[in-house]
């Protein structure tokens, strides 16, 4: 592992903890600089091919996925760490599906579902982009839906 600060490539692993994904969480001392830093390994498994609405299909990307959660989580008190576990959520169930290709329908409703629980502002926004809610009275149709349940 290069060290982020001074990319010595030698450094000691003071603490390792593990996630319920399957990840593991180094805490590193660069043997250089002395200074700390963290490393995150997590298993590649497959996922599945993500079939777009209009038919094209393209790989899973992870770091888009969050950044849309990202955006949806926007000066909302969401912490990283919560954003992180709910993209690993999600990427964990897609490859415990075992299948090769996923509608994007089946990833939209699992970031749906996330948020929900997460934060229901962020859920709004985005359920605004991915419901495709038009107008005011779409938008005040799923706002009294999350208030009435």
């Amino acid at each position: 592992m290069r060290c982020p600060y001074c990319q010595n490539e030698r450094s000691h692993v003071l603490d390792t903890t593990h996630d319920s994904q399957g990840g593991i969480r180094r805490r590193r001392e660069c043997i250089n600089c002395k200074r700390r830093f963290s490393t995150y390994e997590r298993p590649i498994l497959a996922t599945p091919l993500i079939i777009k609405q209009d038919g094209t299909r393209e790989a899973f990307d992870r770091e888009k996925l969050e950044h849309g959660i990202q955006i949806a989580c926007a000066k909302r008190p969401v912490s990283a760490a919560n954003i992180e576990r709910l993209v690993g959520e999600i990427e964990s169930r897609l490859q415990s599906m075992g299948r090769s290709e996923v509608s994007s329908r089946i990833v939209g409703d699992m970031v749906i579902n996330g948020l929900k629980a997460l934060d229901l502002i962020a859920y709004i926004r985005y359920a605004i982009v991915y419901l495709q809610l038009d107008d005011l009275q779409a938008i005040r149709k799923e706002i009294d839906k999350v208030l009435e349940g």
